[in-house]
This record gives C-alpha cells, sequence and structure tokens, in this order.
C-alpha cells in the first residue's frame, strides 16, 4: 500500500512529525516532502526538507502549486480558525488524503473511558470567557467543525494526547526543560494531589507518530476523527514514579491552591480543563483502521528511557 505513496509533513520536524516520517519509512513510503522552519538535512534519500513559513498561505500556495500528493499531514496550529478554511480548501486539491492535527483537549470530562464521540468542551461548558479566549482546544474544535461541514470526504481529524519526547516531558503542567531542570537540580516538585489518581493524557510520541502513519491513506479513516493514544492509561502519580525511577525526581502533593501558586497558574486553561480531568482512553476505534494492537506499541517507561537518553546525547 505504501510503496508508491509520497507524502507531505507540514510542519513536519517536531516531536509527532519525526516520529511520523520514521514510520511512514518504516512502511515503505515513496518519497516524504517536509516543509518546517530550520535548516534541515536529509541523511535519506526518500526524504527532503523545505524550509518555508507554511502558516504563510501564499508561501504554501506557491509550494504545492506544481505538486500533488497521496497523503498530507498538517501539524500546523491556527490560533484564529478563520484562517483554516483557505487553506483546508488548498490541501484538499493538492491530496488524495488530508490529516489535520487536532487534540484530545478537545474532549470534556463527561464520559469515561473517553471514546470518539464523547462530549467536547465546546458542548457542555458554560464559562464563555475560557470559550471565547482559549487559544488551543477550542480552535481546534473549531476548525474540527469546519471540516465536518464540507462535502469532501478524503479529510481525517487526529487527537493525540500528550505526546513526550526528548523535545518535551511532561508531569502535570510542568513541561520542557523547565521540568529536567527542576529534576536535575533536585528540587522537589510539587504535583496537585486532586491529579493524583487521574489518568494522564499521556504517551510517547513514538507511539502517536506511528498510529498517525497507519491511518493514512485508509479509506475507513475518511471523514472520521481518532483519538491517538495506546491506552496505556496511567494516573498521574504512576507517571510521578516513573520519573523518580528513571530521572530521580522529588516530589510532593499539595492543595491545588498550593499548586497553582507555586507554579504561577502556568498554563492555567490546560490545568483547569485538561489535566485536572479523568482522561481514561478507549482506542478501540483506531486500532481497528490502523490494524495495529498492543503489542506494536512501546510502553511509557520504555519510551521515556529512550527519551531521556535522546536528550543527554543531543
Amino acid at each position: 500500500m505504501y510503496q508508491s505513496k509520497t507524502v507531505l509533513l507540514i510542519g513536519g520536524s517536531g516531536t509527532l512529525g519525526e516520529y511520523t516520517m520514521l514510520e511512514l519509512l518504516r512502511l515503505g513510503v515513496k518519497h516524504i516532502d517536509i516543509i518546517c522552519l530550520e535548516d534541515r538535512i536529509s541523511d535519506d534519500p526518500r526524504v527532503s526538507y523545505y524550509k518555508g513559513d507554511a502558516m504563510v498561505y501564499s508561501y504554501l500556495e506557491e509550494f504545492l502549486a506544481e505538486r500533488h500528493y497521496d497523503g498530507i499531514v498538517n501539524f500546523l496550529h491556527y490560533n484564529n480558525p478563520n484562517i483554516y478554511p483557505i487553506v483546508h480548501r488548498l490541501l484538499m486539491k493538492r491530496c488524495d488524503h488530508l490529516i489535520f492535527l487536532s487534540s484530545y483537549r478537545v474532549y470534556a470530562d463527561e464520559q469515561h473511558p473517553i471514546t470518539e464521540a464523547a462530549p467536547k468542551l465546546l458542548d457542555v461548558l458554560s464559562d464563555t470567557v475560557f470559550l471565547q479566549n482559549e487559544q488551543y482546544a477550542m480552535p481546534k474544535t473549531w476548525c474540527e467543525h469546519y471540516m465536518a461541514s464540507t462535502a469532501e470526504d478524503h479529510w481525517t481529524v487526529v487527537r493525540p494526547v500528550i505526546s513526550f519526547s526528548k523535545r518535551r516531558f511532561d508531569l502535570v503542567t510542568h513541561t520542557g526543560a523547565a521540568l529536567l531542570d527542576k529534576m536535575a537540580a533536585g528540587e522537589r516538585v510539587p504535583l496537585p494531589i486532586e491529579a493524583k489518581n487521574l489518568v494522564a493524557g499521556l504517551d510517547w510520541a513514538g507511539n502517536s507518530g506511528k498510529l498517525i502513519a497507519n491511518l493514512l491513506f485508509k479509506p475507513a479513516a475518511f471523514r472520521e476523527a481518532f483519538t491517538v493514544s495506546t491506552a496505556q492509561n496511567l494516573t498521574w502519580e504512576q507517571v510521578a514514579e516513573l520519573y523518580v525511577e528513571l530521572f530521580g525526581l522529588t516530589y510532593e502533593w499539595v492543595s491545588t491552591e498550593e499548586y497553582l501558586k507555586a507554579t504561577n497558574r502556568f498554563n492555567y486553561d490546560a490545568f483547569q480543563y485538561d489535566r485536572m480531568y479523568n482522561r481514561l482512553i478507549d482506542n478501540r476505534k483506531i486500532l481497528e483502521v490502523t490494524g495495529l494492537t498492543a503489542a506494536d506499541f512501546t510502553p511509557i517507561k520504555e519510551g521515556l528511557r529512550i527519551e531521556k537518553a535522546r536528550y543527554e546525547a543531543r
């Protein structure tokens, strides 16, 4: 299925793009083009990098003027969803299958386990300030709504959970280099006790990239949305204990008030309307369409071990 296919990854040099590329190469695709902001040189003849800002419509339009792809995966995030329709129409004309990156954060805390039909934040929240001003889950939701309103069918929405890699490590709202610096310094990291037994929406980026790549070119994926998760469903306490074992983390459970004070309310929208939710995932839909099974995925602990080694070797 994959050997004759050409793929474009837009914004494809990041965490998810890198692992999607590697899985596509493993599957045997003919060629992958990647648009990114950095100067990158490929070490594989089947991969070509193009430096450019794909958020600029004129650049994307010119890039695609003489090109057509079997598949396009768009990893870009559109803070202003009013921009997306014109981009969507262009991409749909230039490929046979488009995958759009949404997020599991669109889901409310209404259904457990979460399936793709679970209520969204937009469906249940009365917090008008959040609904009108939040800059991640809400724009993703509006872009999804636009796609569902169109007549074309060769698109797919993916909703990945938090996907850690050497570029980012996550523990509730502690993230990235800041979390690594705290652990390296032996600093005691506060964690909100209310999140202790909540299932964390967390997975290894290698697993997420594998799932996204294996959705490409599957007719059963057309005009559908998929939660991208291996459903290992670790709680935040279990995740914290992995950081203890692998990184030497020291932490303490504190009240929500103490946590927010200690973190200066960092990423508060995600804290309130995601990290404090139970993110128990039912991933049967994506497994059915991709044909993957639990045996095809890397345990979260091993993923953390891999990314720790990659971070230290950078």
